[in-house]
């Protein structure tokens, strides 16, 4: 009799976070791995920042809570002060803001921290999104405009 083991292996890519002292699922970006990151993974979540705002500070730690909590979705951060062209090209005015990408549409772009019910409740509705439909509707615009 041959017995056959099935072994479950689940990567995780963890970073290190020297605010929290901790590993951490989110991802930094820069403007050379920007359009890569957007363009590779049908799901990411971007939050533009700056290391001396004390509300993106506060808002830190519900961000990484909730990357951990939904791993299929790519929580990226954008550090402003490094990153000014890139935040110029989005036209970040006020941070901390949130930006949602499924399949490369922006679904979200808002300034001002969230409580972790509330970007809970983003999530959900972008996730429940039919895709297929919005691309319809956005072809449909394009062709009227």
């Amino acid at each position: 009799m041959t017995v056959e083991k099935v072994y479950l292996i689940t990567i995780n890519i963890f970073y290190f976070n020297e605010n929290l002292g901790q590993l951490v699922a989110t991802i930094e970006l820069t403007k050379e791995n920007f359009k890569q990151t957007i363009e590779g993974n049908d799901f990411v979540i971007v939050d533009f920042w700056a290391p001396w705002c004390g509300p993106c500070q506060g808002f830190l730690p519900v961000y990484e809570e909730l990357s951990e909590q939904f791993p299929d979705i790519v929580f990226a951060k954008v550090n402003t002060e490094d990153e000014q062209e890139l935040a110029a090209g989005f036209q970040i005015r006020s941070i901390p803001t949130l930006m949602m990408f499924r399949e490369q549409v922006i679904l979200y772009s808002e300034a001002g921290a969230l409580q972790k019910t509330q970007l809970e409740e983003l999530i959900e509705k972008a996730t429940s999104l039919d895709m297929a439909e919005v691309h319809k509707q956005m072809e449909e615009e394009q062709n009227n405009n």
